[in-house]
């Protein structure tokens, strides 16, 4: 199986996308899981379904947004141009980031299942021996979750890999830029004489998220393993 130049430019740029939503997007996503399982708030509940929003809404209106808050005319877009010379609409930053905002809410979702089954009173025995709540986050807690934070890097990788409606909303379908493989298979689905492309990067899109979903039950098994032992 021959890709051409404009094939391997979408798995490329898919692949690059897809790592830079899971690296911005993990920090963030290991505190919020915290705060949700571990902190009690008014409006908790609130901040919950506005993390799984993207999971209910439409892409598009995700897209559509982001368009609105972080375009160059934007609310939060016209700042971040004028003062930093930013921009994320109609770019592979924006793709970053629309394929950030639609994996969030799988990859906390997994991270907080994790942090849920962790035993607090691990936590409460550290404290009591004079650990600062820091170094018990880092030594007890976040080794004990590791497994849920592998499952919910590996499924937000597979979701960015995957995404189009707001990709293609928030930043358009441009050739080296923007057109990641979701994007090149719908141009070359319209396009007459694309099917066999089509079908090419079909293969490859399938073949890597099974790749990722064998990984990740592979790391999160290696890692259970390894705290059974210690």
């Amino acid at each position: 199986m021959i890709l051409t130049d404009p094939e391997w430019q979408a798995l490329l740029l898919s692949l690059k996308v897809s790592t830079f939503a899971v690296c911005v997007s993990l920090p963030f996503g290991i505190a919020l899981a915290w705060v949700l399982v571990r902190c009690s708030f008014p409006g908790k509940s609130l901040l919950d379904g506005i993390v799984h929003l993207p999971l209910v809404l439409p892409p598009v209106v995700v897209g559509y947004l982001l368009l609105v808050v972080m375009g160059r005319n934007g609310v939060v877009g016209r700042f971040l141009y004028e003062w930093f010379g930013l921009t994320f609409a109609f770019s592979w930053r924006g793709a970053v980031m629309a394929a950030a905002v639609m994996s969030f809410p799988l990859m906390v979702r997994a991270i907080r299942l994790g942090l849920e089954g962790v035993d607090q009173r691990l936590e409460q025995a550290a404290r009591t021996l004079g650990a600062s709540r820091w170094r018990v986050f880092w030594t007890i807690t976040l080794p004990l979750t590791l497994p849920g934070i592998i499952v919910g890097t590996v499924l937000a990788f597979a979701r960015s890999l995957g995404e189009f409606g707001a990709t293609i909303t928030f930043v358009s379908n441009i050739p080296g830029e923007t057109r990641t493989l979701p994007s090149a298979m719908y141009t070359l689905i319209q396009t007459p004489g694309g099917e066999g492309a089509a079908a090419r990067l079909c293969v490859i899109a399938i073949i890597l998220a099974l790749c990722s979903l064998m990984i990740s039950e592979w790391l999160a098994r290696l890692s259970r393993r390894r705290i059974g032992r210690e």
